[in-house]
């Protein structure tokens, strides 16, 4: 009898591979974004700090602001920014600046507590706004960050303030805060607002006419250094007041 062999063919049926599970969820991916974000954060913000130690600084964000609201208002424009080594800028800038805007600039480590405590009370009985701010603060803000009273900002604001005391130092913070504010409409720096005011070179500004400077500053755009208002003449003697107790200037 003859035996028949079937062979059966085994059929393995594949087993569909699970899909490979994500290994990062959306919070880590968020979270590595943010992390990697605050790397390159830190590294370009120390290096333009570094930068500006050397290299005088071209423009500032404020400058750019102001070119475009004249280009929105129809208005022309109207630039003029001449970079001095401090060595060419008189004394008497230097203690105008520090008399009218900051009376501890010299010893204090980029903040001022108890000015800051003084506008905050001056603010809260609804007085007119003050900041409290210092030159060093002025100077973080003028050329890294833009105009504002956010809290972001201002927090960026005391970030880039620690890292040019600590990187650039009072001498060179001041060099660029005159070469960088604001001193008149379109007038950026020292020599520029020298030449606008009195038509001078900034190295030979007398007492007076760097007091009629530094006076303008809460407000350049709207008020005069020359021909000025009884509130800016008034300004000009209580700085020439403090000047005169302010000796030589060591950075």
């Amino acid at each position: 009898m003859a035996t028949r062999i079937t062979s059966s063919k085994k059929t393995t049926a594949k087993k569909k591979q699970p899909a490979k599970k994500d290994t990062g969820t959306f919070m880590n991916k968020v979270t590595r974004f943010l992390f990697k974000a605050m790397l390159w954060f830190f590294g370009l913000s120390i290096f333009s700090v570094v930068l500006f130690k050397f290299v005088p600084v071209p423009f500032t964000p404020l400058m750019v602001i102001r070119a475009i609201e004249n280009k929105f208002d129809g208005k022309e424009n109207y630039f003029n920014h001449d970079w001095e080594p401090l060595e060419n800028i008189s004394n008497n800038l230097q203690k105008a600046v520090i008399a009218s805007e900051d009376g501890t600039f010299l010893v204090h480590n980029g903040f001022d507590f108890t000015a800051m405590q003084k506008a905050y009370k001056s603010n809260e009985r609804g007085r007119k706004i003050k900041g409290g701010s210092t030159i060093s603060q002025q100077t973080a803000k003028n050329v890294f960050l833009w105009q504002g009273r956010s809290y972001l900002r201002k927090g960026l604001e005391a970030y880039f303030t620690v890292l040019i005391e600590l990187i650039w130092g009072k001498e060179r913070i001041m060099e660029v805060y005159l070469n960088s504010i604001e001193m008149g409409d379109g007038i950026y720096g020292a020599q520029a607002a020298t030449q606008h005011w009195y038509r001078k070179d900034a190295s030979s500004l007398t007492k007076i006419q760097a007091a009629g400077i530094a006076a303008i500053l809460p407000n350049p755009k709207k008020y005069s250094a020359t021909s000025s208002s009884s509130y800016i003449n008034n300004r000009k003697a209580k700085i020439i007041r403090i000047m005169g107790h302010i000796g030589t200037i060591k950075y």
